[in-house]
């Protein structure tokens, strides 16, 4: 019994990246009642499929010991799939509003008469959705607008001293408040949200 799915984050499509990957078919999409199944006695354990799942909601336990643990890690998750459709820092972008190119952002961000923070970030610094934090969890109940901004060269991240992105930059009616450099994961989020206060308190 090494394979689990996670259902609970798992979208439960047929273009499952980890069925499509497992050639003994250990995994695969029933068309019949339009869901993926496991079949454990075809399973190797080679683990090929676990990087393939873009939300971590597949994984391969070797023994029963860490099978039971992984299970009973997915049974107390209390993530669910409309999670997905939540913006996040260091997760590409699902609303097209939040997203401004780099010439913008003179007006978008470093003029803007009130407080900003605005996401710099490239195809390669994108984390999957659940390795990222929602931005509503960082900003609760704050009046700041926020913004994601496409690097295509080094311009911003030279101005701004940015080594690791994705990063976020601050700015309150013009001044640089500062930043914060690199992704961080959902049991890191206390630590994010430490930097961003500290950072706020500038204003």
């Amino acid at each position: 019994m090494p394979v689990l799915i996670n259902f609970k984050i798992c979208d439960n499509a047929s273009e499952c990246n980890g069925a499509a990957i497992c050639h003994t078919h250990a995994i695969s999409w029933d068309e019949k009642n339009k869901t993926l199944v496991i079949d454990n006695s075809k399973c190797i354990s080679c683990g090929k499929c676990v990087p393939t799942c873009m939300v971590d909601a597949i994984k391969v336990a070797k023994t029963q010991t860490k099978f039971e643990k992984i299970k009973k890690e997915f049974d107390k998750d209390k993530r669910k799939i409309s999670d997905l459709f939540v913006d996040r820092y260091g997760a590409q972008a699902l609303h097209r509003a939040f997203i401004i190119n780099e010439a913008k952002f003179d007006i978008e961000v470093e003029k803007y008469p009130r407080l900003v923070v605005a996401e710099l970030f490239n195809d390669q610094s994108i984390v999957c959705l659940y390795c990222s934090i929602p931005i509503k969890d960082l900003f609760p109940k704050m009046d700041i607008k926020y913004r994601k901004v496409a690097i295509s060269d080094n311009f911003l991240l030279d101005k701004f001293g940015v080594k690791t992105l994705p990063a976020l930059v601050f700015f309150n009616d013009g001044k640089f408040l500062g930043k914060v450099e690199g992704a961080f994961p959902p049991e890191k989020q206390s630590e994010l949200s430490s930097l961003i206060s500290k950072i706020l308190k500038k204003k």
